[in-house]
């Protein structure tokens, strides 16, 4: 068996939708640069208001992939 490390980084995704699409943004934006992702977690959730309505829900994501070589 073969010790591993993550590495951990916050993002934050936005969408004029939903918080879960805002997640879903980041991590798949994330994707297509990083390889190896393993777990994202939600740690914080807020929206963009302009005059008086919510124009952007936006999701901060912790997001952990496999740092260094192959196994």
């Amino acid at each position: 068996m073969t010790d591993s490390v993550y590495k951990v980084i916050e993002l934050v995704g936005s969408s004029p939708n939903s918080w879960e699409e805002a997640a879903k943004n980041a991590v798949e934006k994330a994707g297509q640069t990083l390889r190896d992702l393993r777990v994202a977690e939600v740690s914080k959730l807020d929206m963009k208001v302009e005059n008086g309505k919510v124009t952007s829900f936006r999701t901060r994501v912790n997001l952990s992939f496999k740092y260094g070589g192959g196994e």
